[in-house]
């Protein structure tokens, strides 16, 4: 919010010929400006205070991969999925603190990387302050839960954190400087104006930044260790290795989609700003709430579509497909989310319900295993949500959002023309590439090294007791007087 002005000079001539008009007119153009800088700091102070409670909804997101991880896995590995949850956002927040913001929003710089504010230096600044911080590496550390799914129940302990170091540090923050920086080479708000193929790259809050950065990663990690013991049979068979708990995957979907208001609409990154006449009843409070709404009806079309779909497909009812659907709704509308209209977002939400059933069959047949179906998931329905952006992106809302460069490029079915959709398709190019080139090498070399599949004996007996002193659902009865220990194994029973 710019501040008001007073011209002494201007409102002296106002006051005529009174006795002491100059004094008068200074005194009042004094307060009057007093006033006007109380408002800019409470313009402030409302728009870190958003971004600050957006960034605890983000955060919280952290809870429900940990619930929905824990539910999906077997009981014998509850504790290591738990752990490498918790470390996940412990790792990210000193390499995201050291070097991770830096790579990502340290303008100025270059297109590729950023090259200021490591460690925070010269915090808070006219660009960023503390929340800033805050909200971008809840986003990071989002991307490196994507990835623990991928690879959970077979891999080694020190791998996660070796991998969740090394992608929230540097992977993801150069690709979030790329498509969110000011400065970034594809950025649909680059300061100097030279926009890729004139629009720059609109990915909102992340299909492709948060969603698909996380799931090829995973992809790449499941696919050098391969599957887990029994996952494919003899003949080639798959055969299911269900989660221990529906309950727990239940409770993380929930706490994903509360979450997720934090992650959509608070990538506005502020609230307090007016889209035409000033007093009027709409604003950029009024895309955030458009954003919410587009959030929720795409997660609950595919959640719908994929109920009925796997109804259809298997022949029953199934609680986890259709979290995993809505899921899917949510990654995919995350790139679009501020410039589509509602119904819009019902459409991205059934498609990306396809998208999910059909990765998981191609899954299937080339015997791909992912416990969480986290690649498919973050990277196909992420994908997917890129290609919908260009397609049904709506003038309006991108002229508003991205107001530096009027007359922009938007979606191509709504008659934008096809300079969006190229731009969006080199996203999927790029992500695909720098993450299969970093994370892939990474994880050939720790596989070389012997440091990232874990021994078979280990992973028949379930990393809880080998690596983690115990079961996660274990007691001491206090009535028992040779204080047997006794472990509950919660299993599914087939239909």
């Amino acid at each position: 919010m710019a501040a008001l002005t007073c011209s002494a000079s201007d409102l002296q001539s106002l006051l005529g010929g009174a006795a002491n008009a100059t004094a008068a007119a200074e005194y009042i153009c004094t307060r009057f400006v007093a006033v006007s800088d109380h408002f800019v700091d409470t313009a402030y102070a409302i728009d870190n205070t958003y971004l600050l409670f957006s960034a605890y909804l983000v955060f919280a997101m952290q809870l429900g991969f940990a619930m929905l991880c824990a539910g999906s896995v077997r009981a014998k590995n509850t504790m290591n999925i738990m752990l490498t949850n918790v470390l996940d956002a412990a790792t990210g927040g000193l390499f995201y603190y050291l070097i991770g913001f830096a790579f990502a929003f340290g303008s100025p710089s270059n297109g590729f990387i950023g090259k200021q504010f490591f460690g925070l230096e010269s915090f808070p600044s006219p660009s960023f302050d503390y929340g800033y911080f805050l909200y971008q590496w809840a986003f990071a550390i989002a991307a490196a839960g994507i990835t623990s799914g991928s690879i959970a129940e077979r891999t080694q302990f020190v791998s996660y954190l070796i991998y969740s170091s090394f992608l929230t540090g540097l992977v993801y923050p150069i690709v979030s400087h790329w498509f969110w920086s000011a400065d970034g080479w594809a950025s649909a708000g680059r300061a100097d104006g030279n926009l890729l193929f004139g629009s720059g790259v609109i990915d909102f809050a992340g299909s492709g930044v948060v969603h698909m950065v996380g799931g090829i990663a995973g992809l790449w990690g499941a696919l050098i260790e391969g599957p887990r013991m029994g996952r494919f049979n003899h003949e080639g068979k798959s055969m299911a290795l269900r989660g221990h708990s529906g309950t727990l995957v239940v409770l993380g979907t929930f706490l994903l989609w509360f979450g997720w208001y934090g992650f959509n609409p608070g990538s506005f990154l502020n609230i307090l700003r007016t889209y035409g006449d000033v007093g009027s009843y709409y604003g950029q409070w009024s895309a955030i709430g458009r954003t919410a709404v587009t959030t929720t009806l795409a997660g609950s079309s595919a959640a719908l579509t994929t109920l009925f779909g796997k109804r259809m497909l298997a022949g029953n009812w199934n609680v986890t497909d259709v979290c995993n659907g809505l899921l899917g709704g949510f990654a995919a509308i995350t790139s679009g989310c501020a410039v589509v209209d509602p119904w819009a977002a019902i459409i991205c939400g059934f498609v990306a319900a396809w998208v999910l059933i059909g990765c998981n069959k191609l899954a299937d047949k080339f015997h791909y295993d992912d416990p969480l179906e986290a690649a498919q998931l973050h990277g196909g329905c992420g994908a997917w949500g890129i290609i919908f952006t260009a397609l049904f992106a709506k003038e309006t809302y991108v002229n508003e959002i991205y107001s530096g460069k009027p007359g922009r490029p938007y979606g191509l079915l709504m008659g934008g023309g096809g300079r969006l959709l190229a731009a969006h398709m080199v996203q999927i190019l790029v992500v695909t590439g720098w993450v299969s080139v970093t994370m892939g090498t990474l994880f050939w070399i720790l596989h070389k090294f012997k440091l990232l599949r874990i021994s078979a004996d280990e992973e028949m007996a379930g990393m809880d007791l080998t690596s983690h002193g115990g079961l996660a659902y274990a007691y001491y009865d206090e009535h028992d007087d040779a204080m047997q220990k006794k472990a509950f194994m919660m299993t599914k029973a087939d239909p």
